[in-house]
């Protein structure tokens, strides 16, 4: 039933306009992240590691909070 419902849905031209959408949406991310990766290096340095410590301590609160609640 949801293929037929899907069939109704999405026409060819919706479909193409997806994927093209897509296409560019990826491109314009990529070619963006490549502009400003030079800058990332010089303004977060160490950024990946602050958030990795904030992770951690997190999931040990939750593991803390877990066993003082038992």
């Amino acid at each position: 039933m949801f293929i037929l419902i899907a069939a109704k849905m999405f026409t060819t031209g919706r479909i193409v306009f997806a994927s093209l959408f897509v296409i560019a949406f990826i491109l314009l991310m990529y070619f963006s992240y490549k502009k400003d990766a030079k800058n990332n290096k010089k303004h977060y340095q160490n950024g990946a590691l602050y958030v990795a410590i904030a992770i951690a301590v997190v999931i040990a609160l939750l593991f803390l909070s877990k066993l003082l609640t038992k």
